[in-house]
């Protein structure tokens, strides 16, 4: 870290911190969602967190939002609605209440060993321009191309070698971590090793997709580790508006975090019960189809809606607005034709309540989930509301009945 570079600490929910930096950091800051301006002053502004939680790099600012939540349960939500399917528990995490540290000492504990038998190979399928015949020729663009000359000749072959999509994960994630702001020497080291011994795959550069991967026999020392891989490229992909200081960082967003546990968790809960719940179903709200709803679960029964939830992981009160989350549900329930809607927040960001609207008779009932308990813990609350929701919504049936 140069002496230049400064650090703001900022917590999750906490109290607002007075900072003096330039305008283009500040604008940096803003527009990748990491902070609100509280208010300015001629001497500086006082900036509070968002939703977003983790390390980043501004220019020469390193801003550190530490989570409400341990680290090793915020990890376990990741890994439970992970499209692989890991469940977070089977990683062991440093005790520490730095995420980048977490995240680069369970990656490490997991690729170092799986790399002790030497990176995978496997084919892969290679376009190249050369001056003999190899693979199949592509025959558009020698035409196009080349005229009728016949070399170099357009071809395309498969290749064994190490640059496949497993590899080229596992050192994009090495190579993103080593850059991050907070680990030792001695881990940007090991870092460093990993990156060397994958030299035969492509890096992945920032905006690129993730290439697919399927988990086999011969990855299989390597699962947890590509899973680790991906979370860690897709969190370091920070979203910022063009022409800002260049940001870099480790950054969950915890709502969306909050919005995805409670979409997979909730929606297998009621499983349970009769009929199906749908994720982020696209309805209309209005009879000419212009105004587009999406709520996080929707609980079909026969097809039809019997219930909506909608994960806030903090309550949403923009200036004027104290219940838009209220307001939002209500119309839900309204293009649905529901009696009852149903809002889940993250405890402590909101209390559990219900509200009868007048003249409508619509009720809506805001829930609590504590995060910050075991995961067995956790579910059996997930389970208990699958349970009210049902019993409001006169879902009784169970599937195995």
């Amino acid at each position: 870290m140069t002496p230049a570079t400064r650090e703001i600490e900022l917590h999750e929910g906490g109290d607002a911190v007075f900072v003096r930096v330039g305008d283009a950091v500040l604008d940096a800051l803003v527009g990748s969602e990491l902070v609100d301006v509280q208010y300015r002053a001629a001497d500086g502004v006082a900036i509070a967190p968002r939703r977003k939680v983790g390390v980043a790099r501004v220019g020469p600012v390193v801003v550190r939002i530490h989570p409400k939540i341990s680290i090793p349960r915020l990890f376990w939500l990741l890994g439970f609605t992970a499209d692989r399917g890991w469940r977070g528990g089977e990683v062991p995490f440093a005790v520490t209440d730095e995420l980048v540290v977490a995240i680069a000492d369970a990656f490490l504990r997991q690729v170092e060993p799986a790399l002790a038998e030497g990176p995978l190979q496997g084919y892969h399928e290679v376009d190249d321009a050369l001056n003999v015949l190899r693979g199949r020729v592509r025959e558009q663009e020698q035409l196009r191309r080349r005229f009728g000359i016949p070399v170099p000749i357009f071809v395309r072959y498969d290749e064994f070698d190490t640059d496949i999509a497993e590899n080229q994960i596992l050192r994009t994630a090495a190579d993103r971590l080593r850059l991050l702001p907070g680990l030792t020497g001695v881990v940007r080291t090991r870092l460093r090793h990993v990156d060397a011994t994958l030299a035969g795959a492509a890096l992945l550069h920032r905006g690129m997709p993730i290439p697919g991967w399927r988990p086999t026999r011969l990855n299989q020392r390597f699962h947890l580790a590509l899973w680790l891989a991906e979370l860690i490229i897709r969190q370091t992909s920070l979203d910022q508006p063009r022409g800002t200081v260049q940001a870099d960082g480790f950054v969950v967003d915890m709502a969306k975090v909050f919005e995805d546990f409670v979409t997979k968790a909730l929606g297998s809960a009621l499983e349970g019960f009769a009929g199906n719940g749908v994720a982020q179903q696209r309805r209309w709200l209005d009879e000419g189809n212009t105004i587009l709803i999406q709520p996080d679960l929707t609980w079909l029964r026969d097809g039809a809606p019997v219930a909506v939830i909608d994960a806030k992981y903090k309550a949403e009160k923009p200036s004027g607005f104290p219940n838009a989350d209220m307001y939002q549900m209500l119309a839900y329930c309204t293009a649905l034709g529901l009696a009852a809607g149903h809002l889940v927040y993250a405890k402590g960001n909101d209390a559990e309540c219900s509200a009868v609207i007048r003249h409508a008779g619509t009720a809506i009932c805001c829930h609590a989930l504590d995060l910050d308990t075991s995961p067995e813990a956790l579910l059996t609350q997930v389970d208990q509301l699958a349970k009210s929701i049902g019993s409001q919504a006169g879902v009784f049936t169970t599937t195995g009945a």
